[in-house]
């Protein structure tokens, strides 16, 4: 009787264990169509805006109210003069390899300052972008409004005092380069030549993989599957232990 009651508590703490995982499946499950909605509306908006008439770049006084939502991939226009001094590569991996980013501040006439992407130098022409002419005077910039990367990326972190970068965090790169008052977004430039070829802009990453239809499909797959396998479980033991008083 005491072994009996033991398997009994051992049987039921395995089905609540079950029952704990098909629940988790099934939010995973949950979350990844939130992911699909989320990734639609994306792609969405980016197919909306890339292909518009440029608008001009948030001023100061709006720059409390830029959201993801409503701005990223906005296409924008403003103008300014560079300021190569305060240039900083961020580590970069594009479909031409790996390399950097050029991110130069353009001040506005209006005194304000805005970080441009301006675009791609790949690691073994970075020498020759080095020598290359800057543009200088008054330049008019044309591209997708982006929100900071703070941070870095996975397993690599921003590293301001070594001047490593490995995402374009606006925050701490006006920080480290002493641009008070920087724009909290930067501008992707697009492909407008630049001197010498380099950096070469119009690289912003605009198609994205959407498997999480898929990936949703795949987590309730193996919820119902478990189900059933510990559904059948149960009725075949109960077969067992009805043969067995019969």
């Amino acid at each position: 009787m005491k072994f009996r009651a033991r398997s009994h508590w051992i049987r039921g703490l395995l089905l609540l264990l079950i029952a704990a995982v098909v629940v988790g499946l099934v939010a995973l499950g949950n979350w990844q169509l939130r992911r699909l909605d989320w990734k639609l509306d994306l792609i969405e908006r980016i197919e909306t805006r890339v292909g518009a008439q440029p608008v001009a770049a948030p001023p100061r006084a709006d720059w409390n109210e830029i959201e993801r939502r409503r701005h990223e991939y906005l296409r924008v226009t403003t103008r300014g003069r560079f300021l190569h001094e305060h240039e900083t590569l961020v580590q970069a991996l594009t479909e031409r390899g790996g390399g950097y980013w050029v991110l130069t501040p353009l001040r506005t006439p209006a005194g304000e300052i805005l970080l441009i992407n301006r675009g791609f130098v790949p690691s073994e022409a970075l020498a020759q972008w080095r020598r290359a002419e800057r543009p200088v005077g008054e330049q008019r910039i044309t591209g997708l409004l982006r929100l900071s990367e703070p941070g870095g990326i996975p397993l690599r972190r921003n590293d301001p005092a070594a001047d490593r970068w490995y995402s374009r965090d606006v925050d701490a790169i006006a920080r480290a380069r002493g641009l008070a008052g920087a724009a909290p977004y930067f501008v992707d430039a697009d492909a407008a030549p630049n001197p010498g070829g380099l950096p070469v802009g119009g690289l912003t990453r605009l198609s994205f993989r959407n498997a999480h239809l898929v990936y949703a499909l795949t987590w309730y797959g193996l919820a119902l599957l478990l189900t059933a396998m510990t559904a059948y479980a149960v009725y075949r033991e109960r077969v067992d232990d009805a043969d067995v008083s019969g």
